[in-house]
């Protein structure tokens, strides 16, 4: 599957885990989840390659305690699986 096609799933998914999800032009200077005001927030840094956004997606993903309870794409699920284990 396709970077870009992954990192849409990706980002889709953090919408139904609660993310409010901001993709900003971050100059490489970060991005990633945070908890501000109760909410959930997942800032993707546009100034990044998809490859890149897709990994800051990840490690997000990854750290939420509710993906376990999630129904999660076959592919995105192994690039999950493969991230943790990198």
């Amino acid at each position: 599957m396709h970077t870009v096609d992954l990192l849409e799933q990706a980002l889709a998914l953090a919408t139904r885990l609660g993310y409010q999800v901001r993709q900003e032009w971050l100059s490489e200077c970060g991005g990633g989840a945070c908890e501000y005001g109760g909410r959930k927030w997942l800032f993707v840094d546009l100034s990044l390659s998809s490859t890149e956004q897709l990994s800051q997606v990840v490690e997000a993903l990854r750290n939420d305690p509710k993906l376990a309870g999630s129904t999660i794409p076959r592919s995105l699920a192994q690039l999950l699986a493969s991230e943790k284990a990198a």
